[in-house]
């Protein structure tokens, strides 16, 4: 009596064992595919809106099929917000407080971490604190404020901070200076103290330990806080509109404010301004997203 093997099946007609987390996976992907789609409708739309004439969502109405697509729009839009001249204010803007943030938060992190005295807790808590303060409650104090405070020549042709470049890069580094301290103290506290006890030992100073040791070994840190100071300080619109009044000195998130008539608005060319507002911030998570999670997860582990 002889015994056959059982025939193999082929490896694509074999059935994978049903797993009790397969189908909560399935619904995880499912909600973040719907949050993801419900976040970007809105871009979507503007998009869409961007790509329409006045007239044929006059005609048709803005939930409709498009009769005529085109980039009219956007040619208006830069045109007629000036949209050139206030990228150029928004980039004067947002370099120099993204670049003071950076090197003041950490050099305050690195004392308030590193350093034990009586009031270095302290000094982590008052900065901390500031940054959780509502902008919207010092509007009229920090307005008369502005009005009254003196600002030499070369910095200001009127004298004051009020309704200059450099008062807008003022309020920016104050406001997001205490956010920047509380991120790089977390990575800084994660260094091994006897890397920087080798540097005394070898004559190094407070400034070299930080630009040569703690500035390199908190990169991740300090290129994902690049990102997020320049997003948050791009988008600002209050300090931008309370604290500015001339048309060309003011950032690029308030020249949209300029399309708008008294009488009429053309909401295509609003929705094609933006869009060209938004593309910047886009490009920069796009080519630096990596730097940004590889930030964010160290913080997270370090903290």
């Amino acid at each position: 009596m002889t015994v056959t093997a059982p025939i193999p099946l082929p490896a694509r007609a074999r059935r994978r064992p049903w797993r009790p987390g397969s189908g909560r996976r399935l619904a995880l992907h499912g909600l973040l595919i719907g949050v993801a789609l419900l976040w970007l409708a809105p871009l979507l739309w503007a998009v869409y809106t961007s790509l329409r004439p006045y007239a044929d969502t006059a005609e048709r109405g803005y939930v409709s099929l498009p009769g005529v697509i085109s980039l009219e729009n956007y040619e208006r839009a830069l045109v007629g917000a000036d949209l050139l001249r206030h990228f150029l204010n928004t980039l004067l803007v947002v370099v120099p407080a993204v670049a003071i943030v950076l090197l003041v938060g950490a050099a305050v992190a690195f004392v308030a971490s590193r350093f034990s005295w009586r009031w270095n807790i302290g000094l982590l808590v008052f900065f901390t604190c500031g940054s959780l303060l509502p902008p919207q409650v010092i509007v009229m104090p920090l307005f008369r404020l502005y009005l009254a405070l003196p600002l030499p020549w070369p910095l200001s042709d009127t004298g004051v901070f009020y309704d200059q470049i450099f008062g807008l890069i003022t309020i920016n580094v104050l406001f997001q200076l205490g956010f920047c301290i509380f991120v790089l103290s977390s990575f800084m506290r994660s260094v091994p103290s006897e890397i920087i006890e080798a540097a005394r030992l070898d004559g190094a100073s407070i400034v070299r330990i930080l630009w040569s040791i703690m500035l390199p070994l908190s990169r991740p840190g300090l290129a994902a806080l690049a990102v997020l100071e320049t997003t948050w300080i791009y988008n600002d619109f209050l300090w931008a509109l309370v604290l500015t009044q001339t048309t060309a000195r003011r950032p690029v998130t308030t020249a949209i404010a300029g399309l708008s008539g008294e009488f009429f608005t053309d909401y295509n060319v609003v929705a094609a301004a933006s869009i060209l507002v938004a593309i910047p911030t886009i490009v920069l998570f796009l080519v630096m997203r990596r730097q940004l999670l590889r930030g964010l997860t160290l913080g997270a582990s370090s903290g």
